[in-house]
This record gives structure tokens, C-alpha cells and sequence, in this order.
């Protein structure tokens, strides 16, 4: 019965730091979850405003689609552009499909 006792004693008596691991575990993460995940998206989506406000007409652009084509009127009251894919044929997206701008020229080389 003293063994009992004396471990159940034991027990008690030991330190409580575990709280102050468990703050610096949380916020270590914190950090890891800014720099890793948060920031580089925030970075992306940047970058993808940019591109869309320094679009113009004429410039070639490729959409998430697969899409390639000259910007032949660009909507500024609304989100819309309209992308001709040759010489008959026009396509309207909106410009948040558009992944990337093109050089000029590109179209003539495919």
C-alpha cells in the first residue's frame, strides 16, 4: 500500500511547464502556416490583379482553358473581354481566366 502511495505522490508533485511548450508549439506553427501557405498565395493573387488591370486590346493572352488569343475588346464597366481566336471567331471570358499575357507574335508561331 506505501507503493501506491508514493507513486501517487510522485505524480503530483511534478512541474507543470507543459502550457508554456504548448504556446511556443502553437505560434512556431503559426509562423510556418504564414510563410509557407498564407504568403506566397497572397503573393499569387497579386500578381494575378496585376495582370489583369495591364491587360489591353491587342495583346495576346492565354486562358485557364487552353485558349489562345488576341484581346479584341476589353469591358471596363464590367469583368469581360473578348478574345479572337483567329479572324472568324471570338470567344467572351471573363478576366479572371486569363492565366498569362503572351508575347507578340506568339500566335503566328503556333
Amino acid at each position: 500500500m506505501s507503493l501506491i502511495s508514493q507513486a501517487h505522490a510522485a505524480a503530483e508533485g511534478a512541474p507543470q511547464g507543459g502550457s508554456m511548450q504548448l504556446f511556443i508549439m502553437l505560434g512556431l506553427f503559426a509562423v510556418i502556416f504564414y510563410f509557407m501557405i498564407y504568403r506566397p498565395q497572397a503573393k499569387r493573387v497579386k500578381e494575378h490583379k496585376n495582370l489583369m488591370s495591364s491587360m489591353s486590346k491587342g495583346d495576346e493572352v492565354l486562358t485557364n482553358g487552353g485558349l489562345v488569343g488576341k484581346i479584341s475588346k476589353i469591358s471596363e464597366d464590367n469583368d469581360y473581354i473578348v478574345i479572337a481566336l483567329n479572324d472568324t471567331n471570338e470567344v467572351t471570358i471573363k478576366k479572371d481566366f486569363v492565366s498569362a499575357v503572351l508575347p507578340k507574335g506568339t500566335m503566328k508561331s503556333l
